[in-house]
């Protein structure tokens, strides 16, 4: 996936926020609050060549199941996928 949307990563008080840079911040009002699983997906989208690849990187770094990592990713990506925040960058995604 290619990130389409300019968003700036924080963390503050201990909690991931996208925060909207530059034109994007005339689309989103505010800041979007990330769970650990989430800023995760966020930080390494643009890494994983395929869908399959981000599971596999979400189940490296956290104490979970193959099941369970594929829904919260499907969520999050779907998500950023409808409001234009990523596009896919190859057939596998």
């Amino acid at each position: 996936m290619k990130k389409i949307k300019s968003f700036i990563s924080r963390t503050i008080a201990g909690e991931t926020v996208l925060v909207p840079a530059e034109e994007t911040a005339h689309d989103f009002n505010g800041m979007i609050s990330l769970t650990d699983t989430a800023a995760f997906i966020w930080e390494h989208i643009e890494e994983a060549a395929d869908f399959n690849q981000l599971v596999d990187m979400i189940l490296d770094e956290y104490e979970v199941d193959r099941e369970t990592a594929a829904a919260d990713a499907s969520n999050f990506v779907m998500q950023l996928l409808q409001h234009g925040m990523i596009q896919p960058s190859g057939l596998n995604w």
